[in-house]
């Protein structure tokens, strides 16, 4: 054929490589997406595994969403169960924003490379997606906690240095006010400056920003009882005021 006699065999050669290569590539991106896929619904599920409802079955059959705030979350769960109860849900939420990061680095780790820029937006997909799931968990109709312990977990998992520095935070915070609820505040406030100053990448900056505001979101039931004066201390003496919303988040059915 006279196309084949012009183009040459090394041509043909050189253009089959090319096909070959094209598709090999295509058939790896498709996995690559599927990875990352995998590893962003892993991270959600981990997430939203809802700790405060199980503790409350368990322990003592009650579902934990029909008392006090009426959340998942370890502080409620501090308040209406005791202190066991709540130290437990506030560490295994905490873990659940760590293994979620450790899964996504494993998959990408099993030989589905990534440049370093797309590992960090994987990861702090996943992280968004834990924090996400730890309040809108599809296991009980989307509902759940405020986000703190496991944005927590993530931030740990994520670059430690920030993820000590925001407990910190939070300890202080929390032993100046004796309220959780003013610690998870003021620590998410913090994140983004605190990842600012330790020079973390760009996407994890920008999460710290989303997530922040995400916990802020979380919490402005709070915020705003802070304001009227009737936010309930976690620890030490309650005002009269404080004392009636106990009383009336307790009743909440």
């Amino acid at each position: 054929m006279v196309w084949l006699r012009w183009f040459g065999s090394d041509g043909l050669a050189q253009v089959s490589f090319y096909l070959s290569s094209l598709a090999e590539k295509s058939i790896m991106s498709g996995f690559t997406i599927a990875i990352l896929l995998l590893g962003l619904l892993g991270a959600y599920l981990l997430g939203s595994m809802p700790t405060g409802f199980v503790l409350g079955k368990v322990l003592q059959g009650i579902d934990i969403r029909e008392h006090g705030s009426g959340n998942t979350g370890a502080t409620n769960v501090f308040r209406v169960m005791g202190k066991s109860a709540g130290i437990t849900a506030l560490i295994i939420d905490l873990l659940k924003g760590v293994a979620a990061i450790v899964w996504m680095r494993w998959l990408l780790s099993s030989g589905w490379s990534l440049s370093p820029w797309m590992q960090d937006w994987a990861y702090v997909m996943a992280a968004l997606l834990a924090v996400i799931g730890h309040s809108k968990s599809v296991w009980i109709g989307f509902s759940g906690g405020k986000s703190a312990a496991t944005g927590l977990g993530v931030l740990l998992a994520l670059a430690w240095p920030v993820g000590l520095s925001v407990a910190a935070v939070f300890a202080v915070a929390v032993a100046i006010s004796r309220t959780v609820s003013v610690g998870s505040m003021v620590a998410a406030l913090c994140v983004p400056v605190l990842m600012w100053l330790l020079a973390e990448p760009l996407a994890y900056i920008l999460f710290a920003i989303a997530g922040g505001l995400y916990v802020l979101l979380r919490h402005r039931s709070n915020f705003s009882r802070l304001l009227a004066g009737t936010e309930p201390k976690t620890f030490g003496k309650q005002t009269p005021q404080e004392t009636q919303t106990v009383q009336t988040l307790r009743s909440k059915q």
